[in-house]
């Protein structure tokens, strides 16, 4: 939904956001390519050292840049409906074994989500739930 309001000149602006992405840090580009795709992320482009990558509606940057205890303090989260058929998805996938990762076991959280959390091969933290409340 969009939000008019009127500017300094009284002109009415129209500040609808269309879309919000992360750069997500890699250490081994083509390693952090592959891990998503297998993940079930489409990449959508690729150039420049940056990575387009979306799942539905929700998409995000892979970059070819990481410095130094970067990826391991960089987190994302994922809202789904369905936090069980994700979890299932990435035990099918492989990836856990394939990439070396880590992945926690489903939990539900004091503040009413039930979620669990996945490493990347970099170490960015991916927090996946589902609101219960």
């Amino acid at each position: 939904m969009s939000s008019p309001y009127l500017n300094s000149a009284g002109a009415m602006s129209n500040l609808h956001i269309t879309e919000i992405k992360a750069f997500v840090p890699s250490k081994d580009f083509a390693l952090s390519k592959q891990f998503y795709i297998d993940m079930g992320f489409t990449m959508a482009s690729e150039g420049g050292g940056v990575a387009y990558f979306h799942f539905g509606g929700v998409s995000f940057l892979l970059q070819d840049y990481c410095t130094e205890g970067f990826a391991e303090n960089f987190m994302m989260h994922i809202l789904v409906d369905d936090v069980e058929a994700w979890w299932r998805h990435i035990e099918d996938s492989g990836v856990v074994k394939k990439y070396a990762v880590k992945i926690w076991p489903l939990e539900t959280q004091s503040w009413g989500m039930r979620d669990f959390c996945l490493t990347d091969p970099s170490g960015v933290l991916w927090r996946i739930g589902q609101n219960v409340d």
